[in-house]
């Protein structure tokens, strides 16, 4: 019984979405876009897009393997802009007045007239929501695995891993709109409101990403500096033992000053004043990065939930590096230190990597657990 009402509350929300112009719009341009990247190929003299060869990309084949490089297509491009960016907006638009249509007046009686239970009802109307995104992040990943198998030779079904992560990245978005719909009553208000939230996770998002590098940078600058303090120390030391032996005395128990050391090499003081500010920041860009991890900890992780996809599809092993004429450095315009920018890059991934699936997913799901859970209690409760 309680199956037979579940599933007729999700066939009802699937000829909703039948019903619906956008939902075919998307399903169409979702096509579209999977075809598209059956038009990008790389040989040994490039990438090519149709016939044409794409001469300001720099690689080819011997550079990367086809079969890398179709997954990184399908993963930045389809999923990283199409899927987690257009569709996703167009899917909100159309999901939005899932709840709010529900709880208007005229509505809810007739289905709160129906043989289910309050909560179970608001949920299976929130799981056929999350219906559109499925079907869409479905059709785009079995038709992308399919090219890339045309295209490369190589079967991936690790590209269906698109299907759950995508799914739960829209999951902690519509936890939102379902509640905020709840609410007001309101399809527009809910829209608003959860691309208002969207965008406040992205910009925490980027916040994180710009602290995180400047704590690595900083702590270059660190490692660097210190290494230097330490060989101009050591140097000094050395020279004030030369002086020591050309005086005709002992060196064996004879330990420096710090004052003669400072007094031999004036440039060490300089030295050490630029370890402490660089320290000093270090410190404090500590504290900031900690503050907004602990801060994230408490939000859906939008963005790293997506690129847990890289994780598992992208191998940085098979990207060759390309030589350059000129090493690709940063370099300080107050001091002499230079910061690869490779290394930095390596760094900044590393840090972002050591974040456990755990942390992401499991306080993402806890905080839509509680947006639910909430939403579930107001609709279970309230007077309509």
């Amino acid at each position: 019984m309680i199956l037979t009402q579940t599933t007729a509350i999700f066939v009802d929300a699937y000829r909703e979405l039948n019903a619906k112009k956008l939902f075919w719009l998307t399903m169409v341009l979702t096509v579209v876009f999977a075809a598209s990247l059956a038009m990008i190929g790389i040989d040994k003299e490039g990438v090519r897009f149709l016939w044409f060869h794409l001469g300001f990309i720099p690689i080819n084949s011997d550079i990367i393997e086809p079969k890398a490089f179709y997954l990184a297509s399908f993963s930045y491009l389809g999923i990283g802009i199409w899927l987690t960016w257009i569709a996703t907006i167009l899917a909100i638009i159309s999901t939005a007045g899932i709840i709010p249509e529900l709880v208007t007046g005229g509505t809810i009686e007739s289905v709160l007239a129906r043989p289910i239970s309050r909560a179970r009802l608001f949920l299976t109307k929130y799981l056929s929501g999350l219906l559109f995104v499925a079907l869409q992040v479905s059709v785009f990943s079995v038709l992308s695995m399919l090219i890339i198998w045309n295209r490369s030779g190589y079967l991936e079904p690790r590209i269906l891993l698109a299907i759950p992560i995508v799914v739960s990245f829209f999951s902690f978005l519509f936890c939102i709109c379902a509640f905020i719909g709840l609410i007001t009553r309101s399809t527009m208000t809910a829209m608003l409101l959860t691309l208002l939230f969207w965008a406040f996770l992205f910009i925490l998002n980027i916040g994180d990403g710009i602290l995180v590098q400047f704590h690595e940078s900083t702590n270059i600058y660190v490692e660097q500096r210190t290494q230097r303090v330490e060989l101009a120390r050591t140097n000094t030391v050395k020279l004030l033992n030369r002086d020591r032996e050309n005086q005709g005395l002992s060196i064996e128990d004879y330990q420096p000053t710090e004052e003669e050391i400072h007094t031999k090499n004036p440039l060490l003081t300089r030295l050490e004043t630029s370890l402490e500010k660089d320290q000093a920041d270090l410190k404090s860009l500590d504290m900031w990065t900690k503050a907004i991890f602990t801060a994230k900890t408490f939000f859906p992780k939008t963005g790293e939930t997506i690129e847990l996809l890289n994780r598992k599809l992208i191998d940085p092993e098979a990207f060759t590096p390309v030589e350059e004429n000129e090493p690709s450095v940063a370099t300080d315009p107050f001091s002499d230190i230079e910061i690869d920018q490779d290394e930095l890059g390596q760094r900044v991934e590393a840090r972002f990597r050591e974040r456990s699936v755990l942390w992401i997913l499991g306080t993402s799901f806890i905080f839509e657990f509680f947006v639910l859970g909430l939403s579930t209690l107001i609709f279970t409760r309230r007077d309509f």
